[in-house]
């Protein structure tokens, strides 16, 4: 018998387990959690997501519920919930409704205790942030039915229950804009003497007196866990190419934080540092690592690094792309594109696996997916400076 006939398959299989065996695994398979969908009675879109990782590990997603696909369409929040990393996902789970009014931007945020707490913007029926066809621009002020009004709710059991809503326009809205808020997710601060508190980005709309609006960002936190809330000082800002927009913040090893904002002119996100827990921020200037169009994307800390998701295309919302930074956001030098064609809005999380989960609209909105990966996964893609 020919040994040679039998060696050389054998070394061959051996050879292509050890070369597989190396290979960051590739994400499993996508899931859709939300998708647009007619029933008996109506006709739902879902958009906004907003996705965290409670204490026990469960996954939480979140979106606004429409009718139709429009920002202002008697808007519902809606959670799903996966108890597997994102396998599988539980039935929607209604958390805020109310009638034909309109609940927009879900922002969540896990506390060391446990509790999540969630935020929401409530514009009244017919009544946005401009004017546009039948809608009206909301009034300023606290007083009027015409005006915008923000809410929180909570859970104590990873997502199973949630309290009553809790009015809290006051605290983080002032009383000359139309409305704040910014979806996605909130943090809590871990590393410096302001450890507790919590942290949820915002942008707020600035009527101009014309029938049109501008925007600035801020942030607003809490040092009781909650219960109260202030507003930092407004992130100073000269043009830039357009105005910054929605929001996510992170949170740096040296206690330093970081806000990465939308930006209305498009083409690079726009960033400031705060060193003193939030409460004032640097000038906002564009990061040339993180192009992409006008549109809300998610950044997180992860293992000492930054991993950010996007769509990457500088004219439209597509080429979702995920870019992990190793120096604390000065250069991005790892990028991969997950998603190739449709992506808008997204959020990122810490699976209790170790990997990353990402939330994500597409197919033009009609569905929000979820995918998971590892962090070795997205270091296989080509590095930055090799494909500017």
């Amino acid at each position: 018998m020919n040994t040679n006939l039998i060696i050389w398959p054998v070394l061959l299989l051996i050879l292509s387990f050890f070369m597989m065996s190396s290979q960051p695994a590739e994400p499993f398979r996508k899931t859709t959690v939300f998708e647009y969908c007619t029933t008996a009675d109506d006709t739902f879109g879902y958009r906004i997501p907003a996705l965290v990782t409670a204490g026990n590990g469960t996954l939480l997603a979140f979106a606004e519920r429409r009718k139709g696909l429009h920002d202002h369409a008697q808007n519902d929040i809606v959670l799903r919930r996966s108890f597997d990393n994102g396998m599988t996902w539980q039935q929607e789970q209604l958390i805020a409704e109310d009638g034909r009014n309109s609940l927009n931007d879900p922002c969540a945020v896990v506390l060391e205790s446990g509790r999540i707490l969630l935020i929401y913007q409530r514009f009244p029926y017919g009544y946005h942030t401009l004017n546009s066809g039948w809608i009206r621009m909301a009034d300023t002020g606290y007083q009027s039915p015409r005006t915008t009004r923000s809410y929180l709710v909570f859970s104590d059991d990873d997502g199973e229950s949630w309290s009553a809503p809790r009015e809290i326009t006051r605290m983080i809205r002032q009383e000359s804009r139309i409305s704040v808020g910014s979806p996605g997710r909130g943090i809590q601060l871990e590393n410096n003497e302001f450890r507790g508190r919590i942290i949820f980005p915002l942008y707020e709309t600035i009527p101009d007196g014309k029938g049109d609006r501008t925007w600035k960002n801020r942030v607003a936190y809490s040092d009781d866990q909650g219960e109260t809330w202030s507003l930092s000082e407004i992130i100073p800002h000269h043009d830039l190419m357009g105005f910054g927009n929605e929001a996510q913040v992170v949170e740096l090893p040296d206690g330093s934080l970081l806000f990465n904002a939308r930006n209305q002119g498009g083409q690079y996100r726009k960033i400031s540092m705060s060193r003193d827990g939030g409460n004032t921020w640097d000038p906002m200037k564009l990061d040339p690592g993180l192009p992409g169009v006008n549109c809300m994307g998610s950044i997180i800390g992860h293992d000492g690094e930054l991993v950010y998701a996007g769509p990457a295309n500088k004219t439209q919302r597509t080429s979702g792309t995920v870019r992990i930074s190793e120096d604390n956001g000065k250069t991005w030098g790892h990028s991969r594109e997950v998603i190739p064609g449709s992506y808008a809005y997204s959020c990122l999380t810490t699976l209790k696996n170790g990997k990353i989960g990402l939330l994500y609209e597409t197919d033009s909105y009609r569905r929000i997916n979820f995918m998971s990966f590892s962090p070795a996964w997205i270091k296989e893609g080509i590095p930055e400076n090799k494909i500017r």
